[in-house]
């Protein structure tokens, strides 16, 4: 090993270094020269060939985005079924942050349920969205719609057919005589 360090050291080795740093650049522009002559000599050989077009292209069946839908647990635009569970819908609570609840009520009582809950009929609490909530009931989505109220808070009067039009009428008659 000291052998071959005093010999690259001395002035023969230093020439054999210099050597070939001279020649691997020159070498590499020859193969390059070469490359290109060969390029130049057949120039159609090197370009890619065009398979010719086929006469009749087979059809593509469309993607069923239904399925794909269901297998990543996305809703259809399939019309819900109605909840078969015994519960009713009082009051939905919809959070953008995802902290949704709706409050239901069955036998027992009512209770605020959060998305993801199980519920009394074994059925989960899947979405809540402003007038219903969607419940994941064996193996299928299922509706459950809020109910309106029996007894109305507000409620309409009838005019009687003797008053005028519009109780403002007689303010927005123009007064006779001199304006002051």
């Amino acid at each position: 090993m000291s052998e071959l360090i005093r010999r690259l050291s001395s002035g023969s080795g230093l020439r054999l270094c210099k050597g070939v740093l001279w020649v691997l650049p020159f070498g590499y522009a020859v193969f390059l020269l070469w490359l290109e002559w060969h390029f130049r000599q057949n120039p159609g050989a090197s370009l890619p060939v065009v398979a010719p077009a086929l006469e009749t292209v087979p059809a593509e069946v469309p993607l069923d985005t239904s399925a794909v839908a269901t297998v990543f647990g996305l809703n259809t635009q399939t019309a819900l079924r109605p909840s078969t569970e015994a519960l009713t819908l009082q009051a939905c609570f919809v959070v953008g942050t995802g902290l949704s609840k709706a409050l239901l009520t069955n036998a027992q009582g009512p209770r605020l349920y959060r998305v993801g809950e199980r519920l009394p009929g074994g059925s989960v609490l899947r979405r809540v969205e402003v007038n219903q909530v969607v419940l994941w009931n064996k193996g299928r989505e299922e509706r459950l719609v809020l109910q309106p109220p029996a007894a109305r808070f507000l409620r309409r009067l009838e005019s009687p057919a003797s008053a005028p039009a519009s109780p403002f009428a007689r303010h927005l008659r123009p007064i006779s005589g001199p304006s002051k």
